[in-house]
């Protein structure tokens, strides 16, 4: 195994929980060279980690606005172009950690002798040479990765996710910080927002955490997302004085690095959430419709999950929008697992 590429272009969230595996390959076999082809953005998570040795950016949303715009002749020469570039690289194995038809035409457009997919489906298992089948302890984070690492006989150590952040992104995430004349392990993040409504949490549940996170440990809120995330944003900021609203403000690794001065986090199932972990800083993560991960290794942080009947749904909810796997999960119970993150209360 002399050059491995891992395939693990999105979303967030899965990139924070796969992260693991690339210093589990390099404990293993030291003189490797590794790869990771992952959307341009999104790979300002694992640029500066020393374990990976080289970053292959997979530019789909481009291609995607090429074929909107009907230029589908230069579209195909983009890929034959990408196509090119990934076998002059001569890769010995691929990992498809997606499993997808998308991951596994990327993953065979490498030419490499090993394709080794996670969980592959969609077709893309006729594309692998070797398809590990998900599995491992669902109530652990990052527990699909580390099957796949212990499928591989890689040396997993605790296999937890890791990020690490750019000096400029830092210098940026600080300077915007005295800005609003904050201080590190002075505010709480909230992370309040993804991409599927039916994992937010409510607005006015939001405004009500804010001064009791406030009187019980002294942190200020700090609201985190991104340009999409402004108008929710400032909904949940315009009913709370208590809230400084940083969304649309940071690009994803100025966020990180917010996330890792923290002095603690609350959030939905989404990636800056995750991101707590990773930075072993107090989490508190809420998850309601989606399956969850129970287990953190982390003692200071903390998941809230009422286990209802109809829970996890994922994107079939029988609840008429009612959402009450969210609803039910009151400020108060979040305060309280805050102080119990904090080591405030026993």
């Amino acid at each position: 195994m002399n050059r491995i590429l891992i395939v693990r272009t999105s979303a967030i969230g899965d990139v924070v929980f796969a992260s693991p595996i690339a210093a589990a390959i390099r404990r293993s076999h030291p003189h490797t060279h590794i790869a990771w082809l992952i959307e341009p953005g999104i790979d300002a998570l694992i640029a500066h980690s020393p374990d990976i040795d080289e970053i292959i950016l997979w530019p789909q949303a481009e291609l995607k606005s090429l074929w909107k715009a009907g230029k589908k002749l230069e579209m195909f020469r983009r890929l034959r172009v990408l196509r090119n570039q990934l076998r002059a690289k001569h890769f010995d194995v691929v990992l498809d950690l997606q499993g997808l038809l998308k991951s596994g035409l990327l993953s065979w457009m490498t030419g490499a002798p090993q394709r080794i997919g996670l969980g592959s489906r969609e077709g893309s298992q006729w594309l692998m040479t070797k398809v590990v089948p998900r599995g491992g302890e669902t109530e652990r984070i990052s527990s699909e990765y580390l099957h796949l690492a212990r499928q591989l006989d890689l040396d997993c150590g605790d296999f937890m996710p890791e990020l690490h952040i750019s000096p400029e992104a830092d210098s940026r995430a600080l300077s915007l910080l005295a800005e609003s004349g904050l201080t590190p392990r002075r505010y709480a993040v909230f992370a309040a927002f993804t991409t599927r409504p039916q994992k937010h949490w409510f607005p006015d549940a939001w405004q009500r955490l804010a001064p009791l996170v406030r009187q019980q440990t002294g942190l200020v809120p700090v609201l985190l997302g991104g340009p999409a995330d402004r108008e929710a944003a400032a909904q949940i900021a315009a009913g709370s004085s208590d809230i400084i609203d940083f969304s649309g403000r940071t690009n994803l690794a100025e966020a990180a690095a917010l996330v890792s001065h923290a002095g603690a986090l609350i959030g939905v199932d989404t990636g800056l959430t995750h991101m707590g972990i990773a930075f072993s800083i107090p989490t508190i993560a809420l998850f309601g419709s989606t399956c969850p991960y129970t287990v953190t290794n982390r003692t200071n942080a903390r998941v809230i999950w009422l286990g209802m009947s109809c829970s996890p749904c994922r994107r079939k909810p029988t609840c008429g929008g009612a959402w009450t796997c969210l609803r039910d999960i009151t400020p108060g119970m979040v305060a309280n697992e805050l102080k119990i993150a904090l080591g405030k209360t026993a």
